[in-house]
């Protein structure tokens, strides 16, 4: 059986090596392609994160796996008022704390078109992170 696991793709490579310290992080992602890959993720799965944009994703680039340990995808409302107009925007945002789990490289990409989550298969590591 192929397992696909969702993947978080434009991540900052500052923020993956945070991660790789092994302490749990949380994320905040404004990025709509990460956003709606997360709406099927629950914690509890693994996901893959790489630093190569979702457009670029191709087989053999590398990432990490993280444990999801949790998820929340709300609104947020942002309001700009001077004496000369009032403006309301909502902006949509996703936080999600994870803990590393492992190095890895993608051997499929599925999910390119908008609207669809971002999904990989990945190449499984022979040497685990004990912890």
């Amino acid at each position: 059986m192929i397992m696909k696991y969702a993947a978080l793709t434009g991540i900052s490579p500052s923020v993956i090596a945070e991660l790789k310290s092994g302490k749990a992080r949380t994320l905040e992602l404004n990025s709509a392609h990460n956003i709606i890959t997360l709406t099927e993720t629950t914690p509890g799965e693994c996901i893959f994160i790489t630093s190569i944009n979702e457009e670029d994703l191709s087989p053999g680039d590398p990432g990490i796996m993280v444990d999801l340990l949790a998820l929340s995808i709300g609104m947020r409302r942002i309001e700009i008022a001077n004496p000369f107009f009032f403006e309301e925007r909502e902006r949509m945002s996703a936080r999600i704390k994870v803990q590393f789990r492992g190095t890895t490289i993608a051997r499929d990409v599925e999910g390119r078109k908008w609207g669809d989550p971002t999904k990989v298969e990945i190449i499984r590591s022979a040497c685990y992170r004990a912890g």
